[in-house]
């Protein structure tokens, strides 16, 4: 297969997302009317100039725009649209399982409780699954540059919402904020049977990928990326198959690599770790799932089988139950 023909098929394959902030699948356009909508004078006089501004140098620059961003998001129904329009984007993706990060404190800071964002992601949620099946699981995020107390605060305001709930994760700036920080509230989660996913060795070093594995209990790892500079930690990761959630267009726009040629999404692939693509903050880093496909394939040696082993990985790091990944599996293999 040449590399179109190798972007079409892996196009219209079922495939599963595993690290997507809905925060940062807010697009310029909804970012403008919502802020009209409820009279937020924006640093931006038109979308273009939004548009711009999506040109950060770092990660601390980008979340400064991410919590901008957000500042839009006011009742139950901008959350609603917010969720409806990402789960579109995955319908035309043929994105069929999703899991969904989401940041309280970023909302709870402003005054907007559980009662406002949860009601309008679920009902999102709930529209798609009706209209054609979509499957949807709700990842709770902790901003990390904010005290574990603070932490706490949001997992015990959450207790109305955890059936609607199946993770915690860790996010926000990296640096400074080693998942040690969070001990005790991940040890919380885990009692109450949640599952625990921590952002790791992005900007941060090898050591922090250590601290989510071993004193957070995580699932899953992500970002992921550092663990290429401890052979150590790689020949654990081999050999647990804790799942990397890599997401190749962020880690360009944030300088992680300087360019998609110097990627090691398939390096760590080829050494045996259970890798993934994912979009992270699709609005801000460029793109949507089927975009970080493409751009492996445009700027990788990557192949078909390659491909297949990180569609099926996904499939087998998602939370959901062992029949619905054999049903997707069982599809895909008989493809």
């Amino acid at each position: 297969m040449n590399k179109n023909e190798l972007k079409k098929w892996v196009s219209v394959l079922p495939k599963v997302e595993l690290h997507l902030h809905i925060e940062g699948s807010l697009e310029p356009e909804l970012m403008m009317t919502l802020a009209k909508k409820h009279q937020i004078k924006l640093p931006y006089a038109n979308i273009e100039e939004v548009k711009s501004a999506y040109n950060f140098d770092n990660l601390q620059s980008f979340l400064d725009l991410y919590y901008l961003g957000a500042s839009v998001l006011k009742d139950e129904d901008d959350f609603y649209q917010l969720m409806w329009n990402y789960l579109l984007k995955c319908k035309e993706d043929n994105v069929v399982h999703v899991e969904i990060m989401f940041d309280p404190q970023t909302h709870t800071e402003r005054g907007i409780g559980f009662d406002v964002f949860m009601p309008g992601f679920k009902r999102a949620i709930q529209q798609a699954q009706q209209q054609w099946g979509q499957s949807c699981l709700l990842i709770m995020s902790f901003l990390r540059h904010l005290t574990e107390q603070s932490a706490i605060e949001t997992l015990q305001a959450s207790t109305a919402y955890l059936k609607d709930i199946i993770a915690v994760g860790l996010d926000s700036g990296e640096l400074g904020n080693p998942p040690e920080k969070f001990t005790q509230v991940f040890k919380m989660a885990k009692e109450l049977g949640l599952k625990r996913v921590a952002h790791a060795g992005e900007e941060g070093p090898a050591d922090y990928i250590w601290g989510a594995i071993n004193a957070l209990d995580v699932h899953r790892i992500d970002h992921g990326v550092r663990s290429i500079d401890d052979p150590q930690l790689i020949a654990h990761l081999i050999d647990s198959q804790h799942p990397l959630t890599v997401c190749p267009l962020s880690n360009t726009k944030l300088k992680v690599f300087d360019h998609m040629q110097e990627h090691n999404i398939l390096t760590l692939l080829d050494l045996g770790l259970m890798v993934t693509v994912n979009a992270d903050d699709p609005s801000y880093f460029g793109g949507y799932l089927n975009d970080n496909y493409h751009a492996l394939i445009d700027h990788l040696p990557i192949e078909k089988h390659h491909l297949e082993q990180l569609v099926k990985n996904s499939f087998n790091a998602s939370f959901m139950t062992t029949e619905h990944k054999q049903k997707w599996l069982g599809e895909f293999n008989s493809g």
